[in-house]
């Protein structure tokens, strides 16, 4: 789509792991900077004590791993649509509610896309999944009413939204020649969505694309949830996880499990926890594996440790195996982790993928060989399994790859000129 002037609009696609705003301008790229040259901005916040100070993105992980006391808050996106959203969590000696706590990131997010673009954003399309929460619209609906309540609070007058693969699709239509019938596949930090839908540059110049949509459909599975997998079956057994007590009871998970999800690792840290792991401890067949839990909770290391296997997961979608340096748990501690173990930990997330793919084309009666096209989008695509599994039930569709973390935004970019000119 050529634009004449610049757009009165932005896109903001608020992701789990990144996020983006997409402008669009004569001869430009779609995408802003929001940090030095970078187009994505991790979805991090970090409440620095040290200093007094928050920080974003980049800048936040990096005082968080250079050891800096303070508070790390990630996967911010997965609070939308769950029973913490309502809440509050305590940092730096205060209550601050999680609205807010989205509210100062969104608002951190739309002034830098000002500051790339010399002129303030009152209007701006945000994309969403296709289900916040799965299989209750109840829930759903709250989780979008309470992200245009932030974004109100973020400074933006007017918003609207727009599913996350519908904007990829719209990305992805200004490279093409022909009219094609495309599946996205949006498989992002917290969600996997699926459209399906009729491309042209034809289709393009038209405002109403409804008929063009054949269907839409999700799944609450993403890169998240492949690192809690990833962590729960090759690294928390070497805290304790699956281990027995003296009294011939299993450890208990739940900790585990708060460690291994992005969102509520900082759970771990209070002092009832505290308290319960103490009484644990003298029951434990296992303390060594219990001394490095316990030091990693009086470090306050989990998102250190959630960042490792995140690279971990990362290293396995390229290669067979990849080595774990966790001295900061117990003295030249390393741990080898595999493709295979990868996989294992990953079948049921996978098969749950692929059954919501195959729902979605017998709703829309779509046979497999009507399908052109498979457009990836969304940083866990990179996931060798995960695309094989999609692939196989298209086995003569083409597969392109688009720009993982930056199609979203650039497709919002798109829409919010659409409907804001």
């Amino acid at each position: 789509m050529f634009v004449e002037t610049p757009a009165r609009a932005c896109g903001i696609d608020f992701g789990t792991s990144n996020s983006t705003v997409g402008w669009l301008r004569p001869n430009q790229p779609a995408l802003l900077a929001l940090e030095d040259s970078h187009t994505t901005l991790p979805s991090v916040i970090f409440f620095n004590a040290e200093e007094n100070c928050i920080s974003v993105g980049r800048t936040a992980l990096s005082e968080y791993l250079a050891g800096y006391e303070g508070r790390l808050m990630r996967a911010l996106k997965s609070l939308l649509g769950s029973s913490l959203m309502d809440g509050k969590t305590e940092v730096q000696g205060r209550s601050l509610p999680y609205m807010d706590l989205l509210s100062q990131f969104i608002a951190e997010l739309k002034h830098r896309a000002e500051v790339t673009a010399g002129r303030p954003f009152d209007h701006a399309v945000i994309g969403r999944p296709v289900f916040f929460v799965d299989d209750d619209s109840a829930a759903d609906h709250k989780a979008e009413a309470t992200l245009e309540a932030i974004a109100h609070a973020s400074g933006f007058r007017e918003v609207c939204f727009q599913y996350e693969p519908i904007a990829a699709a719209y990305h992805y239509e200004r490279q093409i020649v022909r009219e094609e019938l495309v599946l996205v596949a949006d498989i992002g930090g917290g969600t996997t969505d699926f459209s399906l839908i009729r491309l042209s540059p034809q289709r393009a110049r038209s405002a109403d694309r409804r008929e063009d949509l054949l269907a839409n459909g999700g799944i609450h599975i993403g890169g998240t949830n492949f690192d809690r997998q990833l962590s729960l079956a090759g690294v928390m057994p070497l805290l304790g996880y699956r281990s027995m007590l003296k009294r011939g009871l299993d450890m208990p998970s739940s900790h585990y499990m708060n460690l291994a999800t992005w969102h509520t690792i900082n759970q771990v840290y209070t002092r009832r926890t505290w308290a319960e792991l103490q009484e644990l401890y003298l029951d434990t067949l296992a303390p060594e594996a219990m001394d490095r839990l316990l030091k990693l909770i009086r470090d306050r290391s989990g998102h250190w440790l959630a960042i490792q296997v995140e690279a971990a997961k990362i290293s396995l979608s390229a290669g067979d195996s990849v080595t774990l340096h966790l001295s900061r748990l117990a003295p030249d501690l390393h741990h080898t982790l595999t493709r295979l173990e990868f996989e294992q930990a990953s079948t049921n997330l996978v098969e749950r993928i692929g059954v919501t793919l195959s729902n979605l084309l017998a709703n829309a009666g779509v046979s497999t060989e009507m399908v052109d096209t498979i457009f990836f989008t969304g940083g866990a695509s990179g996931v060798p399994m995960v695309r094989e599994r999609i692939s196989s039930l298209l086995p003569q569709a083409r597969r392109i790859e688009g720009d993982l973390f930056g199609s979203i935004g650039a497709g919002l970019a798109v829409e919010a000129h659409r409907r804001f000119g």
